[in-house]
């Protein structure tokens, strides 16, 4: 093992990179466009979007942004800022990744959860749907997020390599272990745990004899909800599949192909989201119906009004005092 880690370091060169990283960055671009509109159309559409589905969205939309900003930033120092060779400032620069990385996925575990109790456990526990309890579990998501990737900056395992990001190197084998266990697998596992769980639930409920043929409107929102996040639940673990492939063989291209998936991947999941919310979806169809409505009619008034300017023809109703002056003349 450590002499293909030796073997593997020594054939990559800073040109490897420039591809992958422009992929990289081209796709980050793309996420932080699809965040940003996604929070503002949350915020601005009052009513319709001020769900705790929307509010989990946005969350996840916070932590793509925040991943997309961080990987840019080691990108950049990696190719254009090679003087910078403190250990420190590259034990800061793998934490933050890999914080970044752990807030997607564990905001993809709270939504997993926010599904779990409003299918399961809302019949009994009212205050589990409120907005409070929602509040409160991304408040300890983002503290779970912060304290987990804490190795990186308490150990010396990550130290600075001039060809090479400031990830844990894979000779720390036991840290290099609870990366991938903590970042991605325990969150990806949990996630499929509880949406295998609330799926066979949901069919029981509709399967029952006593229960109608037609299954109700929130059942076929949860079937339809599941489907949705088990797509980009699948799109995600595709993009995370390289960087296991890497643990396991240490071989460059699986190696190179991991630092753009998992950019890539998150764009992707952003796209899907956009489709398959249903309610997102709705706003901006009708957004884009509107805007092609309302600038004819528009145009129409500013031509009316102008002519009407113009020509000074409209006719103006006559005030009650003239009708009785002209009464009292008669």
């Amino acid at each position: 093992m450590s002499v293909n880690l030796t073997s593997l370091e020594s054939s990559i060169v800073i040109t490897d990179y420039y591809t992958v990283c422009s992929l990289s960055a081209i796709a980050s671009i793309i996420v932080i466009l699809i965040s940003l509109f996604t929070l503002v159309l949350v915020w601005q559409t009052k009513l319709r979007l001020h769900t705790v589905r929307h509010l989990l969205m946005c969350n996840t939309s916070i932590a793509s942004i925040l991943y997309c900003i961080v990987q840019s930033v080691n990108y950049t120092f990696l190719i254009f800022l090679r003087s910078q060779t403190s250990d420190q400032t590259c034990r800061w620069r793998g934490y933050f990744a890999y914080l970044s990385i752990s807030a997607i996925s564990y905001s993809y575990l709270i939504q997993a959860i926010s599904r779990f109790f409003i299918s399961v456990l809302s019949h009994r526990y009212r205050w589990l749907t409120t907005f409070k309890t929602y509040y409160i579990l991304i408040l300890v998501q983002w503290l779970i997020v912060i304290i987990i990737p804490l190795p990186a900056i308490l150990t010396k395992d990550i130290y600075y390599r001039p060809t090479s990001l400031c990830w844990v190197p894979l000779k720390h084998l036991i840290h290099v272990t609870y990366s991938f266990f903590a970042y991605y697998i325990f969150p990806t596992l949990s996630i499929c745990m509880i949406y295998v769980f609330i799926y066979y639930r949901v069919k029981k409920v509709t399967n029952r004899p006593c229960i109608s043929v037609r299954p109700n409107n929130r059942e076929k929102r949860d079937l339809e909800l599941l489907r949705n996040i088990l797509i980009l639940l699948f799109v995600y673990s595709i993009g995370g599949t390289p960087s296991i492939l890497f643990l396991i063989t240490a071989n460059k291209p699986i190696y190179l192909l991991s630092i753009v998936s998992m950019s890539l991947t998150v764009a992707v999941e952003k796209i899907f989201t956009t489709i398959l919310d249903r309610d997102i979806r709705q706003v901006i169809i009708k957004l884009l119906s509107s805007t092609t409505r309302v600038k004819p009619f528009e145009r129409l008034r500013k031509k009316e009004t102008g002519f009407r300017a113009a020509n000074h023809f409209e006719l103006q109703p006559c005030p009650n005092k003239y009708l009785e002056n002209v009464q009292r003349t008669n």
